[in-house]
Parts: C-alpha cells; structure tokens; sequence
C-alpha cells in the first residue's frame, strides 16, 4: 500500500538495465525509494486498474495487493515492441500534471513506428535521408525503391530495437535476401540511403544526443569499425561519452528540434555530423545503465517529474 509516493513502472521483464539508475535518482532527490511496478500488469490483457478515487489517481493490482495513489509516475524501459499494448493505459492518464510527463502514447509511437518518424521529420524540416517505407512488397516494388535510392540503402524494421534487423545493401543480392527475412519475420520495413557518415579510414560513425526539453544532457560518440554494420553498442560499435559543448551548436539545436517534432520532451537522438547532418531517429527510452548515466540522466529526467 502506498499514497503519495513515486511510482516508477517499467517493464520487469525488461534486461536493458534502466530500472536500476532511475530507483537510485528518486531515493536521492527525495529521501525515499520508489515504489515499483511492472508494467505488463497494465498492458493490454493484465490486471492492473486505474481509478480514481477521493484521494486521486489511483493504480490497483488485485493479485499482488498493490494499491498506490501516486504522486508523481516515471514510466520507462517499456521495449518498442510492447508499446502500443500500454496505449489504452496511457490514455487514462490525467492530460496535465507529473503523471503524464514524458508518457503521452502518440510522441511514443511518432518515435517508435519509424514510419511516423519520417512523416513527422517531412512535415517540420527535420534534416534525414530520404526514405521509403514498405508494407510486404513485391519483389519489383522493393527494386525499384532499391534503385530509386541510389543502391547504396540501409534496411530497417518500421519497428526495431538496438540495431536488430537492421542491413546496409549494395546489391540485389542484398536486397532479395533482406525482401525474404522480413517476409519471413512478417515486419514492415523501410529503405534509406546510406548517409555517407565514415570517418577517413572508413568507419561509420554518429552520436547519441540525450535531449530534456530545450537541454542537451549527454552526448555519446559512436565508431563502427565495420562500416556494413548498425552504429549500435549492442552490435559492437566503440562509444565514448564526450562534453556536451563538444558537439557544435547546430547539431544540438538539431537534436532539440528532432524530439519536439516527434511531440516527446526527452529522448535519445541518433544523428550524423556528416554532409551537413541528419537525424536517424530518437529513442523513447535512451539506456540509462551506462557510463555517468545516473548523474547525467536519471537524476534530471527524475527532476522534471517532481517539478
């Protein structure tokens, strides 16, 4: 039982690691730990309810005895996939107010469906490869996207996580095989061209900018050694966290820009420095289990709830 504390719902499930971070910025900016929950209790087919009662807003799972009013709730590390299942919990939420910081579904899927990426980047001048989006195309209607583009394209689930899926192809070789795993795997997927973002000795390379309203909180410097593959930690790229004003000005109001086109106040922004520079995409939930994550992350986003 709990009133007036901190709820932080993530998903339990989830190994990403930032649960962790975000549990010790709470204690420390309030004395107290949060109160956990997970979130599949309030996915789509769980048990968790949400009323409100004479005290306020309130979340109730029956079969673990757990009733909160709370006064501030962090909602993170929900996997992309998973998303559109807390949906119809998210709209119950109150529309102003800490409970909904941070957690408005439609910013959500802007950022997660990359298809609503795009339409969102080419209505407000987001500067980002041309791309073209596919739904179980045929063989020809992915050529002919494949040689619109340039040959020269990176292949990507409309929905995807940490580089999974994710191709560089050059060839129609490439392209067929590619054509047969998302068949395969029954994703919808997009076609981009290659940003041309390599380094002198051919190594791809792009940054990870952590944006908090008009704020840049961290900067990350990614360097692929194999340039055929995503500029992802996970998939083996070499990341280094540098001084926020060590990325030049243009770059971080670029960030800025990309997260508020989306409608989200805070994200991890994926971009390239490279012919001018380009936004990939911005992630809902940037991974706070890193290197100064807690300092340079959990603890601000934390604040912005609490104000």
């Amino acid at each position: 039982m709990g009133r007036g504390v901190v709820v932080l719902m993530t998903d339990h499930g989830s190994r990403e690691g930032s649960r962790v971070p975000l549990e010790k910025a709470v204690e420390r900016l309030t004395g107290a730990p949060p109160l956990a929950i997970d979130a599949r209790h309030f996915m789509t087919g769980g048990s968790g309810r949400v009323g409100t009662g004479r005290t306020g807003f309130q979340l109730e799972v029956p079969s673990q005895g757990f009733i909160a009013t709370p006064e501030v709730l962090i909602v993170y590390e929900i996997p992309p996939a998973d998303r559109r299942r807390l949906v119809a919990f998210q709209r119950q939420l109150p529309p102003q107010g800490p409970l909904s910081f941070s957690a408005d579904p439609d910013a959500w899927r802007n950022a997660t469906d990359k298809r609503c990426t795009v339409d969102c980047f080419r209505r407000d001048g987001i500067p980002h490869m041309e791309t073209i989006a596919l739904h179980q195309p045929d063989p020809g209607t992915a050529l002919n996207a494949f040689e619109r583009l340039g040959r020269d394209v990176w292949a990507r689930p409309s929905v995807g996580a940490g580089g999974t899926d994710v191709f560089h192809l050059t060839t129609r070789q490439q392209l067929h095989a590619a054509l047969r795993h998302y068949a395969a795997s029954d994703q919808d997927w997009l076609l981009s061209r290659d940003a041309g973002n390599l380094t002198s000795d051919g190594h791809r390379h792009q940054f990870r900018v952590v944006v908090l309203h008009d704020r840049v909180l961290r900067v990350c410097e990614h360097v692929q050694a194999d340039p055929d593959a995503p500029c992802n930690e996970s998939r083996g790229a070499a990341s280094t966290v540098i001084p926020t004003k060590d990325l030049p000005s243009q770059y971080r109001r670029l960030a800025v820009a990309a997260t508020r086109s989306l409608g989200l106040p805070f994200g991890g922004v994926d971009l390239a420095t490279e012919n001018g520079g380009v936004v990939f995409e911005v992630n809902v939930h940037p991974m706070l289990d890193v290197p100064a994550g807690l300092e340079t992350v959990a603890i601000p986003f934390v604040e912005a709830h609490l104000r």
